[in-house]
């Protein structure tokens, strides 16, 4: 029996060093997301640049394009985290490494380069075939 579990799941010790892979992207990505959202939301009134009124007027469309490009990664890096949150919560259910589409576990090198993965490369490149840009959104 213990065999036949050990094929359609990882072992507590495998599940246990993927949880370190995905805590140590997580508290990157955390980090990370405190300086995106520092980026974007710092009006930057009290720094040295507002002494040069020319480098300010060339600067101010930069900043403007610079925050929103900022907001837009700060997006992105949310859904990173709570992928890997939702990763974490698939390790406690012992759930984690199995496909979602076709049952199968995600081979090992996959997961640990994208630790959130939820699809083994088959199922990704199955989907891909079958992806329509029409009904796509933005992302």
């Amino acid at each position: 029996m213990k065999q036949n579990e050990e094929k359609n799941r990882y072992s507590d010790k495998e599940l246990e060093e993927f949880k370190q892979i995905i805590l140590d992207k997580l508290a990157k990505a955390k980090a990370d997301l405190d300086s995106l959202r520092e980026a974007y939301t710092n009006n930057g009134e009290n720094d040295i640049n507002d002494t040069s009124p020319t480098f300010k007027v060339l600067e101010e469309g930069y900043q403007v394009l610079s925050k929103e490009e900022n907001a837009r990664l700060a997006s992105r890096q949310q859904k990173f985290i709570a992928s890997l949150e939702a990763a974490l919560v698939r390790i406690e259910n012992k759930t984690y490494g199995i496909c979602r589409e076709t049952g199968k576990l995600i081979d090992k090198e996959r997961l640990r380069v994208v630790p959130h993965a939820t699809l083994s490369i088959d199922a990704k490149k199955e989907q891909k075939k079958n992806y329509n840009p029409a009904v796509s959104e933005e992302n």
